[in-house]
């Protein structure tokens, strides 16, 4: 018999940490807590392969489950002698998602499961408190009504706005047991005209009823966004975690909270964290009503720290802080209950933290003996160094304050103000920057989270869903500015008497949680401390080199200072579209006399000199791998009649004739046409020019500097040996020519770009007249899977969102397919020159997943935009390890 279910707590603890792809993050946690000694309230966890199981089956369950749940349910009850649906010592449970990966938020929760008109009665008797029993008989059918049965929160939200309106009260915990009991009717009236049934009195319809809506939360919208920003598949599933209540809002000895071990934003070893008196785990992380701080030396005088409220329980909190720390090694998010005096623990989890914060916890853990170098390598998130690249404001730089909230999740983000998340969406896919302002995010915003700039909350904490899930995304965000009014009717933020409209711009500093009126200057990022040291760790260990693709002197010293070993690919034709360029260039093309069109190419020649020499200049000797020339034709041809008259003129021609000469040069698909080496082997004057430029250059910066250039100059799009066999040798022809011109020589590559499948398949062949490969994975993924990177955006999402594909091959490598090539082009490559330097200049080279292949296919290095080199440092360290640990184990 397959086992769908395992328990925890209460003396019973079939699960542990190592368990959470069966038993998900949540439920693999409690059990390791429990089994640890730790308070944690007994309860059991469907696995995730009943999830999968569920969808497999048209949402049907294992005929044995029920008999299982049953027989876990009663050992719960033994546990705190309490009987599930007894009218006068009721048991009271939590029923809680927990997939394998923490989706703060994402999936659904209902607590105080098991209440009706006749348990809540025995509740208020054995709790002997009327106001509390009826307070959680609201909260359920308000969390059951939303979840299960699909009414809509804000129904709920508004009548219980009405009634404190009506009571002349503020504050939930004003509300008396009476009132409690009309809202209680008032909330079942709204179930039945929302769905037409009754509430559920029947606990065990209930707890059926809870399990089934988590395990359907799993392929809810929100989800299914969380997952796909996130790499997170479908097909992992959700456990459900039933647990035995405790509560926090029995009274003023009572609490809720949610804390991290260190700071989530700065990663300082310092306890961090919220709580409320008198509430429920939902009234902290909902944001609904803004939390007091955990520590004395963190709040200010007008809050109440837990560590002078409940000073016991603060002082046990500490306690369990220390012992999860040293257990899990890694920084901890806790969720807690205080009930009557005594702590209890509800979750457990590694804590999600910005990438300066895992940079300084890693850091710190190391030097202090908690982890190894290696594992603080392996704890930051490749890509989560993007966050570390963003500006901050400008301290000079002028500021109208608007407001302050808390400082959530760090940097500096400008946009225009935006109150949907949906409109968020549809203006930042146009390009525009915007700024996320809610009176608080629920999980639904997710989507409009990621597209915004930054996000501002009136309401809620650092432990907000919004703090959370803009730590986790990278993105700036502001919560809790309690000073600023929305309207979302209106579509208006007001502090004082300034009102700032829908459309107007403000700047977020997330690093001290101010909101200014406008646009604020920044200023780029500072890389050293931390981020040094980490850089440090993996560059010993890493053995991939990391190049970056740079053509300019702009992303040339970009990329050294991010710590480039070089440059993989340097694009000549970006260099030709300048104003004092383009004219030549285009006569070049235009002309069909080759006297005429070597004037144009020796005009190009001191310009394409000077670029390389900046180049050089600025990457001292360190490897630059030049692109020869490889445009689709149709990028330079003179498009409107002006540009047609003025090639004209230079040329001494009419105009009709150049017309028809754009007419004969047009080409149905220009980036499978007259481009690369075959623009080279039918204009050699191009090439010839570009390769004097390279080697005259080389050789001046080499006298300047005293350093020895080896330039790399690569021939693109080759297909077939004969190819390169011809551009090589016009190559080499003249660079012989410039030697004997300057009376020295020095050394340099001549290599090809292996973009083409043909390229791939015949590398062997190739490899005979090659120095290096460089793999376009770019062109080969367009041509091993006939995909257009312009065009495939408008069926490419539905093939990822509909599991055709896992991930977007632009830009994760197709490993099966176009990865396969690059393995085939690699190995057949080095079995006829066994030192042949292999390399990727794709966007894939930034890529921390296709880092990782590049790393098993054993190239040499990968080449990047300036600014994921820090990423493609990291990730080829990590992916190193990976090998290693591989290795190990085999």
């Amino acid at each position: 018999m397959t086992k769908w279910v395992y328990s925890f707590g209460g003396g019973l603890n079939e699960g542990s940490a190592g368990m959470r792809n069966l038993l998900g993050g949540k439920g693999a946690n409690l059990a390791e807590m429990a089994s640890i000694g730790l308070p944690v309230p007994p309860g059991f966890t469907i696995t995730t392969e009943v999830c999968s199981a569920y969808y497999d089956n048209g949402n049907a369950y294992p005929a044995d489950l029920a008999e299982q749940v049953a027989a876990a349910l009663h050992r719960v009850e033994k546990s705190v002698g309490l009987v599930f649906g007894d009218a006068t010592a009721p048991l009271l449970v939590s029923v809680r998602s927990g997939a394998r990966v923490s989706m703060p938020g994402m999936m659904d929760t209902v607590l105080n499961l098991g209440l009706n008109d006749e348990t809540v009665e025995g509740l208020a008797a054995s709790s002997k408190d009327e106001r509390f029993a009826w307070d959680s008989y609201r909260r359920f059918i308000q969390m059951y009504g939303s979840v299960v049965m699909g009414v809509p929160h804000h129904r709920f939200e508004d009548l219980l706005e009405q009634a404190k309106h009506g009571l002349g009260v503020t504050d939930d915990t004003a509300i008396k047991a009476s009132d409690w009991r009309e809202i209680v009717k008032d909330y079942k009236d709204v179930v039945q005209k929302e769905t037409g049934k009754p509430f559920p009195n029947d606990p065990q319809e209930q707890l059926w009823g809870a399990i089934s809506a988590v395990f359907g939360s799993w392929m809810n919208p929100r989800a299914h966004t969380y997952r796909k920003l996130h790499d997170i598949p479908a097909s992992w599933g959700t456990a459900v975690n039933v647990q035995a209540m405790v509560f926090g809002n029995m009274g003023d000895d009572c609490a809720t909270g949610v804390c991290f071990t260190r700071d989530p934003s700065t990663g300082e070893n310092i306890f961090y964290g919220e709580y409320l008196v008198n509430a429920q785990g939902e009234d902290v992380v909902a944001g609904i009503r803004t939390p007091q701080p955990m520590s004395a030396a963190r709040a200010t005088a007008d809050q109440s720290p837990m560590e002078k409220v409940l000073p016991e329980a603060y002082k046990e909190l500490m306690r369990v802080r220390d012992i999860l720390e040293k257990h899990y090694r890694d920084m901890q998010d806790i969720e807690f209950t205080v009930q009557s005096n005594v702590l209890y623990m509800l979750q457990t989890r590694s804590g999600k933290r910005t990438a300066a914060a895992a940079l300084k916890i890693a850091i710190d853990m190391a030097q202090e003996g908690l982890i190894t170098q290696e594992e603080a390598i392996q704890r930051v998130p490749p890509g989560s160094l993007d966050q570390l690249l963003h500006p901050t404001l400008d301290p000079k730089a002028e500021k109208n304050l608007f407001s302050r909230g808390l400082p959530a999740s760090p940097g500096a983000a400008a946009g225009a103000i935006v109150f949907t998340a949906e409109e968020v969406e549809d203006r930042a896919a146009k390009g525009e920057d915007v700024i996320l302002v809610r009176i608080e995010t629920s999980p639904e915003d997710v989507h409009g989270m990621h597209a915004a700039r930054g996000v501002l909350t009136t309401r809620g904490g650092m432990t907000s869903h919004a703090a959370v899930v803009a730590r986790g995304m990278g993105r700036v965000c502001v919560a809790g500015a309690g000073g600023i009014t929305v309207d979302y009717k209106a579509q208006t933020m007001t502090v004082g008497n300034v009102t700032l409209k829908g459309g107007d711009w403000i700047t977020l500093d997330g690093g001290t949680g101010a909101v200014y009126v406008g646009k604020v200057a920044t200023i780029p990022p500072t890389l050293s401390g931390d981020f040094s040291t980490l850089m440090g760790w993996a560059d010993e260990v890493r053995r991939l080199r990391v190049r970056a693709n740079a053509e300019t002197p702009e992303d040339a010293e970009t990329a050294r200072r991010f710590g480039a070993e070089g440059i993989g690919l340097s694009r000549t034709e970006h260099m030709f579209f300048g104003p004092d360029r383009i004219g030549f260039v285009r006569q070049m093309i235009m002309s069909d006399d080759p006297a005429t069109r070597k004037k144009a190419i020796d005009a190009l020649l001191p310009f394409q000199r000077d670029d390389f020499s900046q180049i050089f200049r600025i990457m001292s000797g360190l490897p630059v791998t030049i692109r020869l020339l490889d445009p689709p034709l149709h990028e330079f041809l003179p498009h409107g009649e002006a540009e047609l008259e003025e090639v004209a003129t230079a040329l001494g021609q009419s105009v009709e004739s150049l017309r028809a000469r754009r007419s004969a040069l047009s080409e149905a698909n220009p980036m499978l046409g007259h481009r690369g080496c075959r623009l080279g082997i039918t204009y050699p004057e191009i090439y010839a020019m570009q390769v004097r430029a390279i080697i005259e250059a080389a050789i001046a910066v080499s006298k300047e500097t005293g350093q020895a250039i080896v330039p790399e100059i690569m021939i693109p799009l080759v297909g077939m040996k004969t190819e390169l066999e011809v551009t090589r040798k016009a190559a080499e022809a003249e660079v012989a020519a410039v030697f004997k011109e300057q009376g020295t020589t020095l050394d340099y590559l001549i290599g090809t770009m292996i973009e083409l499948p043909r390229a791939a398949i015949t590398a062997d062949q190739i490899a005979e007249v090659a120095d290096f490969f460089s793999f376009g994975t770019n062109d080969l993924t367009q041509t091993t899977l006939g995909l257009s990177r312009d065009d495939a955006g408008s069926f490419l999402p539905y093939y990822v969102d509909h599991g055709l594909l896992p991930k977007d091959p632009f830009v994760s490598i197709d490993r099966e397919g176009v990865g396969a090539l690059v393995r085939m082009g690699a190995e057949n490559g080095r079995k006829t020159k066994s030192n042949l330097k292999l390399g990727v200049c794709g966007e894939h080279g930034g890529d921390p997943d296709s880092i990782a292949f590049f790393e098993s296919v054993g190239l040499d290095y990968v080449s990047c935009s300036p600014f994921r080199v820090p990423v493609a440092r990291l990730a080829a360290a990590q992916a190193a390890l990976a090998m290693k640990k591989e290795k190990a184990s085999s």
